[in-house]
């Protein structure tokens, strides 16, 4: 790995992770800032995040985190980077730690895409 992520600050970027082909579904929204910084991936969360009463912001963040890192040692890339999460959105029924990490890979995809 050579390249660094993120270049730059990188505000308000959302995934949303829906999949709806059968029982039980998949759902996570979620929205991150990318701030560059030291080697290594840090997390945070805005001072006004609202975590759903019966969720652990722990398991839903830490399964975002783990998505974060997934794609970016996909992608061949190395972390030097803050992610502070902004918002978060639940389903009942339909969210578990596994939406998250996939809504975590969908972040950097969504950040990637983001033209300067």
């Amino acid at each position: 790995m050579t390249e660094t992520f993120p270049h730059r600050p990188l505000r308000e970027v959302r995934a949303v992770h829906a999949w709806q082909r059968s029982c039980p579904s998949d759902f996570a929204d979620v929205t991150v800032d990318f701030e560059p910084w030291e080697p290594g991936l840090v997390l945070e969360t805005a001072a006004d995040l609202e975590v759903p009463d019966g969720w652990s912001l722990e398991e839903l963040y830490g399964a975002v985190a783990e998505g974060v890192r997934e794609e970016l040692a996909a992608l061949e890339l190395d972390p030097a980077v803050t992610v502070v999460l902004r918002r978060l959105r639940v389903h009942e029924v339909d969210s578990s730690a596994r939406s998250f990490r996939r809504a975590g890979r969908l972040l950097v995809r969504n950040a990637l895409a983001v033209k300067p």
